[in-house]
């Protein structure tokens, strides 16, 4: 049975205060930028020649500088929202991938990973924690307490309006603040019930010792997999590519969903780790990590696939209104858009490649911990071009960010941590337990 430190639990509520502390303070330093400033930013980011927009609603309407300045505004007070919306959406992902993940194993009847199915538990269980503050920033949107998602203002889908926008006007079947209101409910309670529902028969299966049980198990797990399969994609859609509706990529779903994936298998890695060099865990040995290690490796070479495949077949048709996606983020994101290829590619292909570096502790451990910022890097800039534009090198926004980051990397080893102490780490009622016990890679 796993004993949540008093020490590891301190840091987590410290992480947890410190970033409450360091987003509010964010907060009331982007509240305090003044109108005349704003214009100053904005004069400034135009005389540097960097004027490619950043969301393709600035290419709509009247294009003169009060309607620029107005949009400035717009975005630079979309820092605070934009800074916990991008942290909340990816760490949501991290922990339903996670339970996906989980539900592929035992569909597929896999021996191998039983060992840490705790772990995957525990880590599902802040789904709805961090659906909780989705639903939070949701509510914000649609009483306009918030501008991420510009197809949110009414006067965009009124024929009538010197705003009228046809392209937003032909979505709004799907783009409407009720129906979006619901599928945010959706998701949210979708895997929330879920993750409730697999833990518990997990525990039955313990208890129990039944095959038919089992088998229950393994229904509900790919019932799971058939609701995250549609979940997934329509919050990317929602959460994440909605912010420039204008803009649409095929490729987006499975993108933005590989991204949880890679990140979530790391963070397996590190709780299986942790748990196995501090004595709680001593059945996990080399061939799990390896295999943990060959995931990590596989899913970073997926991501990088569906990230070239996007942006090569886009800017190949040189399509204006979605080149523009890509070349706001080169003007304005340079210094964090291509690089993360770097963290999210070639260190995990040059590192993982060899079989046998999969089973060093330190290095798999140290690459799991890479590629999950590399990750969070990637979710700042699908979120930021689109929200606050150029408007990012400023001290409010990596205060506010790292304020986000503290608080959820808090909230989510706090609830993780605690359900982790409240399970049976070894599965015992698993007719594959034994299996994965004495698992060994062939090569």
């Amino acid at each position: 049975m796993y004993s949540f430190s008093p020490k590891l639990k301190s840091t987590s509520i410290i992480l947890l205060v410190v970033g409450l502390v360091l987003f509010g303070i964010g907060f009331f330093l982007n509240k305090g930028i003044s109108a005349e400033k704003i214009e100053h930013m904005m004069e400034a980011v135009h005389a540097a020649g960097h004027t490619a927009p950043t969301h393709s609603s600035e290419m709509v309407g009247p294009q003169d500088h009060a309607s620029h300045l107005e949009h400035a505004t717009l975005q630079v007070h979309n820092q605070p929202l934009a800074a916990i919306h991008f942290v909340a959406v990816f760490f949501f992902g991290v922990s339903c991938c996670v339970l996906f993940f989980y539900s592929i194993q035992h569909a597929a009847h896999a021996g191998w990973p039983i060992i840490i199915t705790r772990v995957m538990e525990a880590i599902a269980s802040y789904i709805p924690y961090g659906g909780a503050i989705l639903i939070i920033l949701m509510i914000l949107n649609i009483t306009h307490n918030g501008h991420l998602f510009h197809w949110m203002d009414p006067e965009l889908t009124d024929p009538e309006s010197a705003h009228f926008d046809v392209i937003l006007f032909e979505k709004r079947i799907f783009l409407n603040i009720p129906f979006y209101a619901v599928r945010t409910l959706i998701y949210v309670l979708g895997a929330s019930f879920f993750a409730w529902k697999l833990k518990a028969q997990s525990k039955k299966v313990d208890e129990t010792k039944s095959k038919v049980e089992y088998q229950m198990l393994y229904r509900w797990a790919v019932g799971y997999i058939a609701f995250f399969g549609f979940a997934s994609a329509a919050w990317a859609w929602d959460w994440l590519m909605s912010i420039d509706p204008h803009w649409y990529s095929t490729m987006y779903i499975w993108y933005s969903m590989v991204s949880c994936l890679s990140s979530g298998i790391g963070v397996i890695i590190l709780l299986s780790v942790y748990l196995k060099k501090n004595g709680f865990l001593p059945q996990f040995n080399d061939n799990h990590l390896h295999d943990l290690g060959v995931f990590l490796f596989a899913t970073s070479m997926l991501w990088t696939y569906t990230w070239f495949a996007q942006f090569m077949l886009y800017w190949y048709a040189n399509v204006p209104e979605e080149v523009n996606y890509f070349f706001g983020r080169f003007q304005h994101y340079s210094p964090t858009f291509l690089p993360m290829l770097i963290i999210n590619f070639l260190l995990p292909l040059l590192i993982l490649v060899s079989s046998s570096i999969k089973r060093n502790y330190k290095v798999v451990t140290t690459m799991a911990v890479v590629v999950i910022c590399g990750h969070i890097l990637d979710y700042f800039n699908m979120v930021m071009p689109g929200t606050v534009g150029p408007y990012w090198k400023t001290p409010e926004v990596f205060i506010l960010i790292l304020g986000a980051l503290l608080f959820v990397v808090g909230l989510f080893m706090f609830t993780v941590l605690t359900a982790l102490s409240k399970l049976k780490l070894i599965p015992t009622g698993n007719p594959f337990l034994h299996e994965s016990e004495i698992y060994e890679y062939p090569f």
